[in-house]
């Protein structure tokens, strides 16, 4: 009489899990580089403070210690700032823009473009350097 047990071990391999793995890992990594990105190229020295400040539906006001503005990689001047925002953003679905200025730029530059940006109402994120 032959006895045959009910847990027989196959030498096929079930590839599901697997693809599973893979998928995980190529959603992590698309994920993963999206963030990596640049918000600016413009080398600015921010004031340090902890939280984050990152969005990338943003646009990108900087101003240096020497007084020039940017708005995301392009200089403007401080006059046509405003007329060059209201243009970049009508252009974006979220009115919003991440102000980043150098840590010895006078507070009433600084209070020029967040009265622009109110005046308009566009939100303002203050960018600063995490410790």
């Amino acid at each position: 009489m032959k006895l045959k047990g009910r847990n027989q071990i196959r030498p096929e391999f079930n590839m599901s899990s697997m693809t599973d793995v893979v998928f995980l890992l190529l959603i992590f990594f698309m994920i993963a580089s999206t963030l990596a990105k640049q918000l600016n190229t413009i080398d600015v020295k921010l004031p340090q403070a902890e939280g984050k400040t990152e969005n990338r539906n943003t646009v990108a006001v900087t101003i240096t210690n020497s007084n020039q503005f940017y708005l995301n990689a392009d200089r403007v001047n401080k006059r046509n700032l405003e007329k060059n925002l209201i243009d970049v953003l009508k252009t974006m679905k979220t009115r919003s823009i991440v102000l980043r200025t150098e840590k010895k730029v006078a507070i009433e530059q600084v209070v020029y473009v967040m009265n622009l940006a109110n005046k308009n109402g566009v939100k303002v994120v203050l960018a600063v350097d995490t410790p």
